[in-house]
């Protein structure tokens, strides 16, 4: 039985939660779902450029545990392109915290 996920530290919502491919019904495609962390992972190595370093202390997690969820993430985003797959984020129960600095303005 596998152990249960630690809880991890998200700092931001994606705007939207839901892409397609264009022009296909979506009852038509397959999905793959992002997790949330994983999302995480990526904004803070590939958008902040952040090294696995400094986000695996922003996330509270180690630095291998930030490596191979960034990997993950980033297979299935390509996974989603190459194969012209929906991809949805998923949003389980995880500590969100957003920095002051960090909060959208409407």
């Amino acid at each position: 039985m596998a152990r249960p996920k630690k809880r991890r530290r998200i700092g931001c919502r994606p705007a939207s939660v839901y892409f397609k491919p264009r022009g296909i019904p979506l009852t038509e495609l397959a999905e793959v779902v992002l997790e949330q962390d994983e999302l995480e992972a990526m904004r803070l190595a590939d958008y902040l450029a952040f090294s696995h370093e400094r986000g695996a202390a922003e996330m509270r997690i180690s630095r291998a545990t930030f490596g191979r969820i960034v990997e993950r993430g980033r297979k299935k985003v390509t996974e989603a392109i190459l194969r012209g797959k929906a991809l949805r984020m998923d949003f389980a129960p995880m500590s969100t915290e957003t920095k002051s600095n960090e909060r959208e303005r409407p």
